[in-house]
């Protein structure tokens, strides 16, 4: 059985996420139980009192300074999960579901949200028994993912409808089958499910991971080429990373070299030229920025993974309940604009080393004999410059696009969901032009007759020939579909 994943006074980290989202169980320590049960102290006590507070005794929006009569302050909250479960587009995968409903967990653990403690025991049943809300992932602006946990939400109560053991059934006929029972709302109960940001920084979770791995693979492809092309490996020394010393350009250099390392590359005299063209000669730089921004996102998930993010935020130790802005991910949103950036620049590079080996080929003497070899790279070489034409547009900025909304009372907002799900198609735009970089380089390799492979750059080599072999489908975008899901995964 795979390990829990405990939420306690230990920060979470994308690579909880992820367990979480592929299945491991949930537990909740007793400092996180703690910290609920204080924080839904002070709601009850400012309940007690009177006062007016946003979406617990006044409406929410620009209802905000609206009072609710006492007798209507559970069925406000029951009102709330109704009226916000409003998501378009196509229904999340299961993983981004349960990243989304750990990522709430996870916030009402840090006691901001004054939520009742039933409240994150039937988010963790739910989680642990395979309950999983049908949700859709458009529709959030990136000021709390309303709809989607709304959504998420209305099934906890025993509304909408759910996934169990691969049959979608109402919401009430899920937990029944899991053997949970419906949660029952407190005042607040309502507004802390809905309002958070679970589906941007849980899938933003996902993503980063995902990121981390192409990126990885974005060197051993340059290496690869590096190996067709006989290129000079002098920019991947230490010393030039030394001179400059990004983490991101030092751990690309790094993967480059242990790629071709055991060949006859890295031997003196072993390359075709003092200097190679840039696509060559900055790919440590170009493949380290993406390492960093991809670090940097990873950061700004983390942070709001280990975040309170409530409105309003409640002060167990100051026994407040205070009205913020901390359900605005900015940091996170701005961070996955920027990351496509730097795969759009990445896949670039990976097109200009193609254009090299395309003009390569043709000086090698051009087709080689008909069945000698299957130059499937060769087929896929326009297919590279389309998908590089596919990134320029999706680096362009997510968060800049959002009108004001409800009365001008929400009039910014952070695009936080469309930068990650745009960074999501992104990768999956480099992780073809890498397959077809992959593909490409094997040609050259094969055709040119280059010998003394690297132990990693030989290794991939390996694994894009037996993928080709073992291709049922001849066509090239079988063999590219191929590529890109196995070997690319697989040459981190």
């Amino acid at each position: 059985m795979t390990e829990a994943v405990p939420i306690g006074d230990t920060p979470l980290t994308v690579a909880d996420v992820v367990s979480v989202a592929y299945g491991a169980p949930v537990t909740l320590e007793p400092a996180a139980r703690e910290r609920i049960r204080a924080s839904r102290a002070v709601v009850d006590a400012v309940l007690a009192s009177g006062a007016a507070v946003y979406g617990l005794t006044t409406g929410v929006g620009h209802l905000k300074d609206t009072r609710l009569p006492d007798g209507e302050l559970v069925a406000f909250q029951a009102f709330l999960l109704g009226s916000h479960a409003a998501g378009v587009g196509e229904a999340a995968p299961d993983e981004v579901v349960r990243a989304a409903m750990f990522t709430r967990l996870a916030g009402l653990a840090r006691g901001g949200a004054g939520a009742s403690p039933a409240v994150a025991d039937v988010l963790r049943d739910m989680l642990n028994a395979g309950v999983h809300p049908v949700i859709e992932t458009g529709g959030s602006v990136g000021a709390g993912d309303l709809g989607q946990m709304a959504t998420i939400g209305l099934v906890a109560v025993g509304g909408g409808s759910a996934r169990l053991r691969g049959a979608v059934l109402p919401g009430a006929e899920a937990l029944a089958g899991a053997g949970i029972t419906p949660l029952t709302l407190a005042p607040k109960d309502g507004l802390a499910l809905l309002s958070a940001n679970g589906l941007s920084v849980g899938r933003g979770a996902l993503v980063v991971d995902r990121a981390a791995r192409i990126a990885a693979a974005a060197d051993v492809a340059t290496a690869v080429s590096l190996e067709a092309f006989r290129g000079n490996v002098s920019p991947l020394l230490p010393a030039v990373g030394a001179a400059k010393p990004y983490p991101g350009q030092i751990a690309s250099a790094r993967r480059q070299l242990a790629a071709l390392a055991g060949g006859d590359l890295p031997a003196p005299g072993s390359a075709r030229s003092v200097q190679d063209p840039l696509s060559f000669r900055v790919a440590a730089q170009v493949n380290g920025a993406l390492r960093d921004y991809v670090d940097a996102a990873g950061r700004a998930v983390e942070t709001e993974l280990n975040s309170a993010s409530d409105n309003p935020l409640v002060g167990a130790e100051t026994g407040e309940m205070i009205h913020n802005g901390n359900f605005h991910p900015m940091v996170m949103a701005i961070a996955f604009d920027a990351l496509r950036v730097a795969i759009a620049h990445a896949g670039m590079l990976s097109e200009r080393r193609m254009s090299h080996l395309w003009d390569l080929f043709f000086a090698s003497g051009g087709i080689p004999p008909a069945g000698t070899v299957e130059l499937y790279g060769m087929s896929l070489r326009y297919s590279a410059a389309a998908l590089v034409g596919d990134l320029r547009h999706l680096a362009g900025p997510a968060t800049l696009d959002v009108p004001p909304l409800d009365q001008s009372i929400e009039d910014h907002a952070t695009g936080a969901p469309a930068a990650v799900a745009r960074t999501a198609d992104a990768l999956d735009a480099l992780a073809g032009i890498l397959a077809i970089e992959l593909l490409l380089a094997a040609d050259i390799i094969a055709v040119t007759g280059v010998t003394g492979l690297g132990e990693g750059t030989g290794g991939a080599v390996r694994l894009v020939r037996e993928a080709v072999a073992a291709s049922a489908d001849r066509s090239a975008a079988a063999v590219h579909r191929a590529i890109r899901d196995t070997v690319v995964p697989a040459v981190v």
